[in-house]
């Protein structure tokens, strides 16, 4: 993996203090990061491992990717989101991760400020039609 590629505790916390609305805050011995007081992700003490709260599809499609880099995220009997070993993850998976994770909890108005303010923002950029194309 590319050193641009790699991403750490510090990256993290860029990607998702970017997104409109953003507190970090303390969670136990862990480090949280909400949105409008809900939590969408955890860093653990050690800074390795990232818990990002994003639904069973976004699990498994992450697992099925890297799963040196991603686990499911298993509370009780239920898969609460994906668990990420931030040393062998892909930066821009990450990011994405964080961005989804935020967009479930955040309020319609910050998802739509999101997406005014970030160009290719939003749940499924492929979809929307590239304005410079032809018609």
């Amino acid at each position: 993996m590319a050193d641009s590629d790699r991403i750490d505790l510090d990256l993290v916390r860029q990607f998702a203090l970017a997104l409109p609305g953003t507190t970090e805050e303390p969670h136990f011995d862990m480090t949280s990061f909400r949105v409008r007081g809900k939590i969408f992700a955890t860093a653990t003490p050690d800074e390795v491992h990232l818990h990002v709260f994003v639904d069973e599809p976004g699990v498994s499609a992450s697992v099925a990717e890297n799963p040196d880099a991603f686990e499911p995220l298993v509370w009780g009997r239920k898969i609460r989101g994906v668990r990420v070993s931030l040393p062998g993850a892909p930066a821009e998976r990450v990011r994405e991760l964080i961005e989804e994770s935020w967009r479930r909890r955040a309020p319609a108005r910050l998802v739509a400020e999101l997406d005014r303010t970030v160009p290719g923002s939003g749940p499924d950029p492929g979809s929307r039609p590239d304005p410079g194309a032809a018609s």
